[in-house]
């Protein structure tokens, strides 16, 4: 695949006098089925599986002009941050050889968010998405259109390059990432969308995001899959994820929210697990974070209600259920889930349809 996109990549003359500006909007992920844990060039040790968000994105655009030598700089929500700006121009310094043209343009990237940066909500998904998805539109520009599912590949083999969790974040509905037995045509390179292979009602989901600490993580995502390196549980841990993709998936086409339920909720506790596994060990969830799952199994077991949770690897609950339900689950957040949060904050979000184009 990498080959593919060498020689593809435009290796010509920049026009004179090209310059203009992109824009896209790419969402942030959950995962359902976790990776955690990496090899190589950002290649997972597991294969996992995400619901596409809808509410929760960033939004990206890139002023180009022709230059005589590559010129960058980054700007977040107005202002300019040298270390974010820092980890682009490194990705594109990287994979140069993707994209040549960068040495004969000069860049100002503008990004936002749609929810607060102290929210806890992971964004290196939906920035660097967005980001990858205006870098792939620039070259569009200068070798002319290029459409079908190849786009989304391309965009998801490159923002895995960026962020690993970021692969995911170019399909609608819900994507799959990482080879396995159980989906054809699935890859270590990049995500494939899962949109035309699951039931209607996961298509309906609602994603409540209920903000129990907005401090900044004590232990880096990239730090902690740096530790399953040493992990003691790491190979039965990736077993027992290949396991869950498969009854997953099956579940996900026959619209089984039971197994849905089990299979979500087990996975959550586990990365949390072997984050107390790991050595040195870390703890992210909270009091509160374990005091909204005590609630939401209570408020489950009562109404029978198919509602359930899962977690980043942060200290935030993500309560997931289909539309048909949202009304009471609404009222159920607002009357028992809000006083656990930090200022009653809580995001209302679902599935989403992907990137969007802006400009």
């Amino acid at each position: 695949m990498e080959n593919k996109w060498l020689n593809e990549a435009f290796k010509g003359e920049v026009p004179n006098g090209f310059q203009g500006k992109v824009g896209w909007a790419s969402p942030s992920n959950i995962a359902l089925v976790k990776y955690w844990g990496k090899k190589g060039k950002q290649i997972p040790q597991n294969p996992s599986i995400s619901f596409t968000l809808s509410e929760c994105r960033t939004e990206t655009f890139i002023e180009y002009e022709k230059a005589d030598r590559f010129g960058f700089s980054f700007f977040f929500e107005g202002k300019e941050n040298p270390v974010f700006g820092a980890k682009i121009e490194k990705f594109l310094m990287d994979n140069q050889a993707f994209f040549p043209f960068i040495n004969q343009l000069h860049l100002k990237v503008e990004s936002r968010n749609t929810f607060p940066h102290s929210s806890g909500i992971a964004s290196s998904a939906s920035s660097m998405s967005a980001f990858v998805m205006c870098m792939l539109e620039i070259e569009r520009l200068l070798v002319g259109p290029s459409t079908g599912s190849g786009t989304l590949i391309k965009a998801s083999y490159f923002s895995r390059l960026a962020s690993g969790s970021a692969a995911r974040s170019v399909f609608p509905a819900m994507a799959l990432w990482a080879k396995t037995e159980a989906y054809e045509g699935s890859s270590d390179e990049y995500a494939v969308s899962l949109a035309d292979d699951i039931h209607p009602v996961f298509k309906t989901y609602h994603d409540s995001i209920l903000i129990v600490s907005g401090e900044t993580k004590s232990v880096s995502s990239r730090a902690g899959h740096a530790l399953m390196e040493g992990n003691p549980y790491a190979k039965a841990r990736y077993a027992k994820a290949n396991e869950n993709i498969k009854d997953l998936l099956t579940a996900l086409k026959s619209g089984d929210l039971d197994t849905f339920i089990n299979i979500t909720e087990s996975e959550a506790l586990q990365l949390h697990a072997l984050m107390m596994c790991s050595n040195p060990s870390f703890i992210l969830m909270k009091p509160n974070t374990l005091n909204i799952i005590n609630e939401i199994r209570g408020f489950r077991e009562e109404t029978k209600i198919p509602l359930c949770f899962t977690l980043d690897a942060g200290p935030n609950v993500h309560l997931l259920y289909p539309d048909s339900e949202a009304e009471k689950v609404v009222h159920f957040i607002k009357d028992n889930l809000a006083a656990y949060c930090v200022d009653n904050k809580w995001i209302a979000d679902h599935v989403g349809d992907g990137p969007k184009k802006l400009l």
